[in-house]
């Protein structure tokens, strides 16, 4: 089972979302995903917890947690969310970085682009590192 790692600095919008399509997208036999953050928040954002459920995923029980050396041993991939100089990074991993606006007080709008691009990515990756579901 490989594990890919989601990371932004407060864990409340785009590594939620792109664990959550990862999940969902992913063969669940060979990889699963997890989102962190540098500096958890306190929970998902509410905008992004509405967009999610739109395309019948549920975050609103998802709950922010902090990117730690426990939580990185043996993964695959750390992928970014555009954090710049606040992005984490893990000696020995893997890294993709997706440069993706936060969420945080943007119109749903704008809310829903981002979900649909994530979802795109989400897709391309589980696509390339032959993780698809059978």
């Amino acid at each position: 089972m490989k594990t890919y790692i989601f990371a932004c600095v407060h864990n409340a919008g785009r590594s939620q979302m792109s664990a959550a399509f990862f999940n969902q997208i992913a063969d669940p036999s060979k990889a699963r995903g997890i989102s962190a953050g540098t500096q958890p928040g306190d929970r998902v954002h509410p905008v992004v917890v509405d967009v999610m459920r739109e395309v019948d995923i549920d975050l609103a029980h998802a709950k922010p947690q902090k990117l730690t050396a426990e939580l990185t041993a043996g993964a695959e991939m750390l992928i970014t969310m555009g954090c710049g100089d606040e992005c984490p990074y893990v000696p020995g991993l893997r890294r993709g970085d997706w440069p993706l606006p936060d969420p945080k007080g943007r119109p749903v709008e704008e809310v829903r682009a981002v979900r649909d691009d994530i979802r795109n990515r989400v897709t391309a990756l589980v696509e390339t590192e032959g993780l698809s579901r059978s």
